[in-house]
């Protein structure tokens, strides 16, 4: 079969599906079985800013406390929670698996938790994703004034760290290609190509609001590809696509726009961790029928600039494909 290795922010991985931060990457068990089933890499079950800051906050008020037995028995009590248990199952991944192991934060400041990212290096971690989301809802904030955010964040996390930074987002930006492209400037490895969120639904018999769309479908990959297509060849990182990822043909056409690697996650929930194993068996036959022999060959074959008809990406009405319709 062709070679699937391909190299995402400085990391060598065996393939280009890359398990995505969820529930399903938040324990040892399934880290191991997503590796045996071929993945090129895992990306943990994102933990918290909040997390995080309430955390700092709790061990500096009782690091300033007169009772250092105080400040021993918190010190024992907080081994149990979320930031050291993050921390060991970094640790135990790298111990009993040799596929990179990437950590992630959901962030929206650029606070004091920032330190902490060093103390993630410092477990193992192969790298850092930072999952950054903030809703453009407040009338009195401007987009500079948003997207300066994005930049805080960035830059605060890439003084403390050695290991590669990539940053996962949104596609509410108004000049996403200049924002992305001075974000590529600040010194991250990776950018990931798009976030999901958590999206409100009306449940009408009830008048209660719903979370809604929890899995996104093959449909919603026309997003990332579009943006990855005209993108990948100005970036001066690498990109890797997300949402909408179902089997190899999905991969394939993000492969060929122009991303180093592909995360999945709703199709692991919906099929199983065989479903890496299918996905690349799946990306492998299609090369091996083409003659391809690495994704080298194939990745950004059809990016924006790649293409004999660019303005197929760039084309945002439907008039061609309803002319002549009555």
């Amino acid at each position: 079969m062709a070679n699937l290795n391909t190299n995402y922010m400085g990391l060598n991985l065996r393939s280009p599906i890359i398990a995505g931060s969820s529930g399903l990457t938040s324990s040892l068990k399934n880290i191991v079985e997503i590796e045996r089933q071929g993945a090129g890499a895992v990306v943990l079950k994102s933990i918290f800013e909040e997390q995080i800051r309430f955390e700092a906050h709790q061990a500096h008020s009782f690091q300033q406390s007169p009772y250092p037995e105080a400040w021993d028995y918190i010190h024992q009590y907080t081994q149990s929670h979320e930031l050291d248990k993050y921390l060991r199952l970094i640790f135990d991944a790298k111990e009993n698996t040799s596929f990179p192991i990437i950590a992630s934060i959901n962030c929206i400041t650029a606070a004091q938790w920032t330190s902490f990212a060093r103390q993630i290096e410092q477990a193992g971690a192969d790298a850092l994703e930072l999952n950054i989301f903030i809703l453009p809802s407040d009338p009195f904030r401007s987009s500079e004034e948003n997207e300066k955010l994005y930049f805080d964040i960035a830059k605060a996390v890439l003084r403390e760290l050695n290991i590669p930074v990539s940053i996962k987002l949104s596609w509410y930006f108004s000049s996403l290609t200049r924002t992305f492209l001075q974000l590529s400037w600040t010194g991250i490895k990776g950018m990931v190509l798009f976030n999901r969120f958590y999206s409100p639904e009306i449940d009408i018999d009830t008048l209660e609001v719903t979370s809604g769309h929890v899995f996104s479908q093959p449909g919603e990959l026309n997003l990332p590809l579009r943006w990855i297509a005209m993108l990948s060849d100005r970036m001066h990182c690498d990109l890797a696509g997300s949402t909408g990822v179902d089997s190899g043909e999905e991969a394939l056409k993000l492969l060929l726009v122009g991303a180093k690697a592909v995360q999945m996650v709703s199709a692991l929930y919906r099929y199983g961790f065989s479903r890496i194993a299918d996905t690349n068996q799946q990306i492998g036959s299609w090369m091996d029928q083409r003659g391809y022999e690495s994704l080298e060959q194939i990745i950004g074959k059809m990016s924006l600039k790649n293409i004999e008809n660019p303005a197929s990406y760039e084309r945002v009405q439907f008039m061609r494909h309803f002319a002549g319709v009555e």
